[in-house]
């Protein structure tokens, strides 16, 4: 696979439309068959004569490095606040089981991805360094598994603790020391019976070569000694269907023991002819950061081949392996070599390896309220009301939706009401990620059997869905939707939805923009905006974007509406520099900004000039924050909160100004590189009032969290806050905010 990381970094003061071509020039090289050496030769000479010209226009000094905190380390110091959720006291126990999982399956993804993307990089003869700290891949490889080795023990003392109060409320995972004799006998038969049958135990030999381990499954894996004192490697598929993971103790009610313990502790029968010497449960992580960019069969039509590309990702090298026991050294050398992993890619954890059963002893536990979240339900909204039909109401007015606080039913309601009425022509829609059994998709059916044109750009690379979303196209394509699949050099990341409508011979458009998926279940779980309007010059910007998509390309303008690739970051970076120009008038200026991720090199930049020249800056980033706040003379100006709670913080706001000429936008889009100029993103400018002062007030209120919220310090380090009396907890805040609202609408 080849990276294009540098464009963006080299080229600073380029336009978009420059970096399309030097992609396009790329690609064409490597249609023509050039050796690969030719090829990365000719790419590293050219984007350092790219750098060197940029650098020389751009005449400011490189920003210390003191400003940087490198991603992968940032992602690492998210994730460990999401840990720190499972430790939380004050969260109620069977939800601390929940953010432990999550913790877990975030590492997971993080080493399929961005580990498997540095051990790529790590490969090629040129080294790659990350273009804010300068570390090179192998650096930020040994820093990610020194922190990693950290954050599992770490996990493996809040396990113990979670385990420690789960036996308070009734519930017990045991292993066989704390078992009698008799029940002993009891789960030996229960193994015999139900459990052995479905097994299938390997030797490791000359004859038996090393099995291929599937990604994320657990095995068993045994050390042994013949009668002539030969050394053999058992490996014993753990991960079934057929049989329970969680096995409860009859003579003990609420006691468990994982099938992958029991498994482990009758091994012996298994391998009746060896001596057992060591044993312990494993799991493979695999690399999955794989590209539909690397097939070249044209035989194959895009949705054939991202079908292809989803069985190759299975088969992908080890990036990582976990061990939930130690084993001697001897041992794990011929692991390592037989996976072709270094020693340090050997993780010893002290806790299951996969933490998904909490989610069954959750179901032991329902019926005890006490040890969850009070339940919340999304609120009708007070913007709409559903007695009325939806779309002369946003024709009237601007109408924006708070997820989860407020329900996704209004969205859905306009839609069915666009599929039946007469008067809209077509219903065009991208689709990224959609629940199961989607209510969305069905509607788009439905309009498709009354006669609309529906057209739906479904997003077949939205990594991990990829399975879903080529079985949504093919539903949507046999109910007569015309199917998009996405630009060959973007991703389509937008949440873009257009109605066009016919009366009296006038056409007239209604559009939604929104923060999140198309999704009814994360509606309910992460939060999230949905701009509804009837603005005609949104509408024609929302046209354009179809429209280019259709002919397979990206739009170069935009009037209201900023689109990525070509129309988005620069004019981010406008909007920045005219705050700047306010300061240097004598006016205050202000940049607010709330995201998911913050990486892009030249937007941080930006903000670090708008800083230095007084500029006040706040910055709501959940996740990934390349920048530190409160640097001396760099970063003074800028303040970094981010929220972990409840709900999974996903919404997208840019602020620049304050008062009558602030410029307010929801979007799809992080600052990230990968969101700004590689994929196609839709920002829309909030310009109703009333919706205007809402999503300021949600902005505000997650600058005052100091419940979940925690401030970055100038060394990176995530701190408490302490500035209400008593705490705000803004996501139960927007909560209440809704109940009361719906309320007061009845």
């Amino acid at each position: 696979m080849f990276y294009i990381t540098p464009i963006v970094d080299f080229t600073y003061q380029c336009d978009n439309k420059i970096i399309a071509k030097e992609k396009m020039w790329l690609k064409e090289k490597m249609r023509n068959d050039m050796k690969f050496t030719e090829i990365k030769k000719k790419f590293f000479d050219y984007f350092r004569e790219k750098e060197n010209g940029a650098m020389s226009i751009n005449t400011k000094e490189t920003t210390q490095r003191a400003c940087y905190t490198n991603r992968e380390l940032s992602w690492l110091a998210f994730n460990e606040r999401v840990l720190n959720e499972a430790a939380n006291p004050k969260v109620p126990l069977a939800e601390r089981l929940t953010f432990a999982s999550i913790y877990q399956t975030n590492l997971d993804e993080f080493f399929m991805v961005r580990v498997g993307t540095l051990m790529m990089q790590m490969q090629l003869q040129e080294k790659e360094r990350d273009n804010k700290t300068g570390m090179t891949s192998e650096e930020q490889v040994k820093a990610i598994l020194d922190k990693v080795s950290e954050l599992e023990k770490k996990k493996g003392r809040v396990y113990e603790q979670l385990m420690g109060e789960l036996e308070t409320a009734g519930i017990r995972i045991i292993n066989f020391n704390k078992l009698s004799n008799d029940e002993g006998a009891m789960l030996e038969e229960y193994f015999d019976m139900h459990i052995a049958p479905f097994l299938s135990p390997m030797i490791i030999g000359q004859q038996q070569p090393f099995p291929f381990l599937a990604n994320k499954q657990l095995y068993a894996i045994v050390l042994m000694k013949t009668k002539k004192g030969k050394n053999k490697i058992g490996i014993v598929p753990c991960s079934n269907s057929v049989f329970k993971r969680l096995i409860e103790i009859p003579t003990r009610p609420g006691t468990f023991m994982l099938s992958e313990e029991l498994i482990l502790h009758f091994v012996s029968k298994l391998y009746e002819k060896y001596e057992i010497l060591e044993k312990s449960v494993m799991r493979v992580i695999r690399n999955a950061d794989i590209d539909a960019g690397s097939f070249d069969d044209e035989d194959l039509d895009y949705r054939n081949m991202m079908e292809h590309m989803v069985k190759q990702r299975n088969r992908l090298n080890p990036v990582c392996v976990q061990l939930n026991r130690k084993i001697n050294d001897k041992a794990k050398k011929k692991l390592t070599d037989y996976l072709e992993i270094g020693a340090k890619h050997l993780i010893e954890e002290r806790t299951p390896l996969d933490m998904s059963f909490v989610f069954q002893l959750q179901n032991v536990l329902k019926n005890k309220p006490e040890l969850f979240y009070k339940k919340r339900v999304p609120q009708p909204s007070k913007e709409i009301s559903m007695n009325e039909k939806i779309i002369p109401q946003i024709e009237k007015k601007d109408v924006v939706l708070s997820y989860p606080f407020e329900s996704m039913r209004p969205f859905i309601s306009m839609l069915e009401e666009a599929a039946s009425d007469p008067t809209v022509v077509s219903i065009k829609m991208t689709l990224y990620r959609v629940a199961d059994r989607s209510k969305i998709v069905e509607t788009l059916i439905e309009a498709a059997e009354n006669g609309k044109e529906v057209i739906v750009l479904v997003e077949l690379r939205a990594r991990f869905d990829e399975a879903n979303n080529i079985e949504m196209s093919k539903r949507l394509e046999e109910a007569g939707c015309q199917l998009l699949y996405g630009l060959g050099d973007y991703k389509v990341h937008s949440k873009l939805c257009l109605i066009t409508r016919s009366v009296n011979n006038t056409f007239s458009y209604i559009t939604q923009i929104g923060t999140g998926n198309y999704n009814e279940k994360t509606s309910r779980l992460y939060t999230d905006l949905s701009l509804v309007t009837a603005n005609e010059e949104i509408g024609a910007d929302a046209a354009a974007v179809f429209a280019a998509l259709q002919k397979g390309e990206t739009v170069d303008s935009s009037n209201q509406l900023l689109v990525a690739p070509n129309c988005l970051q620069n004019r981010i970076l406008s909007m920045i520099d005219e705050q700047i120009d306010k300061v240097k008038n004598g006016k205050d200026g202000y940049v607010g900004v709330k995201i998911n991720s913050l990486t892009d090199k030249l937007i941080i930049e930006k903000l670090i000039e708008a800083s230095q020249a007084g500029v006040k800056i706040d910055l709501e980033v959940r996740g990934i924050c390349c920048i530190k706040p409160g640097v001396k003379g760099y970063t003074d100006n800028i303040r970094v909160v981010s929220v972990v709670g409840r709900f999974l913080e996903h919404s997208r706001i840019y602020r620049f100004g304050r008062g009558d000429d602030q410029k307010i936008y929801i979007a799809s889009a992080d600052f990230m590189t990968r969101n700004t100029t590689r994929r196609v993103e839709v920002a829309a400018p909030v310009l109703d009032k009333h919706c205007q002062e809402r999503i300021i007030h949600i902005f505000n209120l997650i600058m005052q969290d100091d419940e979940k919220g925690k401030e970055q310090n100038s060394d990176g380090v995530y701190c408490d806050r302490h500035i209400n009396n008593p705490k705000i907890d803004s996501q139960e805040t927007l909560y209440e905010e809704s109940y009361e609202a719906a309320a007061s609408a009845e």
